[in-house]
């Protein structure tokens, strides 16, 4: 809570590298072994961080950057926009504005022909930057007149009839299910509460009435104490109504960044090896490991366009386990596979429930499709973009689909 009173007073905001032992001191929490705590978002710290970061570097994201995808086997320049987007209901804050209960950051891209893909939770964790020397091989193309065109209205247009339903929708059902549960938590105790003080008030003026009196509690008090809950009762059902009441926010542009596919350098460098994996073998690819999903009576999804770090989600019937299958498709000539940091973390994130499938494909069609449990062993380093996995390792570690 300290936290929160410094990043709000902006002249008193200690520097980040002393961000944390500040905070210790003023909340007297500053010893030789400090507390150590979970830095997650929620977190004060995490929070401050990234408010002191943003408020001291915003110009930078709008300012945007150049980014190289080394998975696009593709040769079109996309503009990659970072968005906030924020839902809040009718109750006011201390300020007297109306509460924010849910803010995301949003991705989407867009090419040259104004066509708008939301990117996923965090495309950029696959990118990496263009370096000074292949600038030159893309400068034409970074220099295109339709990057100069209004872009950001489009993007928006797209936020707000993809992207903001979809949010709103989210927050609105979580919110329901929180206020019906809290709802008749709060009616169920506080009209037993009521019902009891206005039968105790009851009994206390019969007893007065018949010449006993209660020298620590008289009929009177009772009465106000069960007219106080009743007003308490009103009270609270009509904060809950206040945030039932949801309304979304404009969707907001905070940043951008030009993605340059691999493939596109690898034209220009001469180099058509590098990068480049068949758009074709991995369509074949999905496809099968959702025909073996669908022979196991499983719902599989292809969720591959949403940058998500896989590329089916698989149901189990009636409801059941969802599992999250990354798809590989590789001729069967090939030695490696290539992973990128996001898919190895969305592994990581989810053990039990991520799958790695790798699916041969040669020119008499796709092999059986191989299943690889938990195939991630450790986080990448911070500054790694992708990992090439040797394919015999994978594939010695693999199973049939079950």
């Amino acid at each position: 809570m300290i936290l929160g009173r410094v990043v709000r007073g902006h002249e008193a905001a200690p520097d980040l590298p002393h961000l944390a032992c500040h905070v210790a001191e003023q909340s007297g929490q500053l010893d030789t072994q400090p507390p150590a705590a979970y830095i997650c978002p929620g977190h004060p710290l995490l929070d401050a961080t990234i408010f002191l970061t943003l408020e001291r570097h915003r110009d930078l994201l709008k300012r945007g950057a150049i980014l190289v995808d080394p998975t696009d086997a593709g040769d079109q320049v996309r503009a990659l926009f970072y968005l906030e987007h924020s839902i809040q209901d009718a109750r006011q804050d201390k300020s007297g504005r109306r509460r924010i209960i849910s803010r995301q950051m949003e991705f989407v891209e867009i090419d040259a022909g104004a066509r708008c893909v939301t990117a996923g939770y965090a495309p950029y964790l696959d990118y990496r930057p263009l370096t000074e020397k292949e600038r030159p091989l893309v400068a034409e193309a970074l220099e295109s007149d339709w990057l100069s065109g209004d872009l950001e209205s489009r993007v928006l247009e797209h936020a707000v009839e993809h992207i903001v339903p979809r949010h709103f929708e989210e927050v609105r059902a979580r919110q329901e299910e929180r206020i019906e549960k809290t709802l008749a938590a709060v009616k169920d105790r506080l009209t037993k509460e009521i019902n009891y003080w206005d039968n105790r008030a009851n009994q206390l003026q019969d007893q007065e009435l018949a010449g006993r009196r209660n020298d620590r509690l008289n009929s009177g008090l009772a009465r106000q104490r069960a007219d106080d809950l009743q007003a308490r009762l009103q009270r609270r059902m009509e904060e809950l109504e206040q945030e039932r009441r949801l309304s979304p926010l404009p969707p907001v542009v905070i940043g951008g960044a030009l993605v340059v596919p691999m493939g596109l350098l690898a034209d220009r460098a001469g180099d058509r090896g590098v990068g480049r994996s068949d758009p074709e073998v991995e369509r074949i690819a999905v496809e099968t490991v959702m025909a073996a999903e669908r022979a196991l009576g499983r719902d599989p999804v292809d969720v591959s366009a949403q940058n998500c770090g896989h590329d089916v989600e698989s149901r189990a019937p009636e409801g059941g386990s969802l599992r999250f299958i990354e798809v590989k498709g590789r001729t069967a000539t090939a030695d490696t596979v290539c992973v990128t940091k996001n898919e190895i973390l969305t592994g990581l994130n989810k053990p039990d429930d991520y799958l790695l499938a790798i699916v041969l494909v040669d020119e008499d069609g796709p092999r059986r499709p191989c299943y690889i449990r938990r195939p991630f062993q450790r986080e990448p380093d911070f500054g790694v973009t992708s990992v090439n996995y040797k394919l015999a390792e994978l594939l010695a570690r693999s199973e049939a689909p079950r």
